[in-house]
């Protein structure tokens, strides 16, 4: 351990992917309890017709996609608070769209494929001091927006019609939820890649729900356990020379299938 850690690549996907999984964790809390797993799904695809995007008009590619998520995300919150259709349909709909707008560009566009799918598949082992920066800055901001409000938050979630009767302002929660939840993904996206960065949004959360009930321990064991399959994941892919994204997701999903086998806790 302590050779991997004289490499600067290894030092920087570490402290950057702590720095990610911590922030991703905090959020899964909330992601499980209101049932919104698919979102973190449907916001890591929007993405991708925001990076898409932002090449193609010569913009940095991790500002489009910012931009372009956290309007999807927020469409979406929207959209589902109309109550026509269910938020799964809504995000569904919005997966298939944004997608396909990232696929339109591709094939109307040249000269950018291969930096494209580096944003698609993620290359944690490749970044520099300022995707590490860029991962302690949402990370902090991340926490520090649950911090400041985590019990409105989490009455919200529980009973947004109770949170509303209370005088909770329940719109702008949502939209703010909804908007950390695109921060912290499409810096994912940059470390883990599109099609896993959703693992750390959905995985640890579940997992610790099978082991207990109560939410701080919830919410405790979701950050230890998201850091254990980032830093185990990563471990795994040094040794193993294979791709660290997939490593780590794996990782995160194995944790879950394995505490099936257990009774669930009160």
């Amino acid at each position: 351990m302590a050779e991997l850690w004289e490499l600067q690549f290894m030092r920087h996907a570490f402290v950057a992917g702590a720095a990610l999984s911590i922030a991703l964790a905090g959020l899964s809390f909330f992601v499980v309890l209101r049932g919104i797993a698919f979102m973190g799904v449907g916001i890591a695809h929007s993405a991708f017709g925001g990076v898409a995007l932002g090449l193609a008009l010569g913009l940095e590619p991790t500002l489009s996609a910012l931009a372009f998520s956290v309007l999807v995300a927020n469409l979406i919150g929207a959209a589902a608070r109309r109550g026509a259709f269910r938020e799964d349909t809504v995000i569904g709909i919005f997966f298939a769209a944004t997608m396909a707008l990232g696929v339109l560009i591709v094939g109307l566009s040249e000269g950018y494929t291969v930096d494209l799918f580096s944003y698609l598949f993620g290359s944690i082992l490749a970044v520099g001091r300022a995707e590490v920066l860029q991962a302690l800055v949402v990370s902090l901001l991340v926490l520090a927006l649950l911090g400041a409000f985590f019990k409105e938050f989490l009455l919200e979630s529980f009973d947004p019609q109770v949170a509303q009767a209370s005088g909770l302002p329940v719109k702008l929660l949502q939209h703010l939820l909804l908007s950390a939840i695109a921060l912290a993904v499409v810096v994912g996206i940059k470390l883990l890649g599109v099609v896993l960065a959703s693992a750390l949004l959905v995985a640890p959360a579940a997992t610790a729900l099978r082991l207990s009930s109560r939410y701080q321990k919830v919410l405790a064991l979701a950050v230890l356990l998201s850091l254990a399959c980032t830093m185990g994941g990563l471990l795994l892919a040094y040794w193993l020379d294979a791709a660290p994204g997939a490593t780590i997701a794996l990782c995160a999903s194995g944790l879950f299938f394995a505490s099936l086998l257990f009774p669930q806790r009160a």
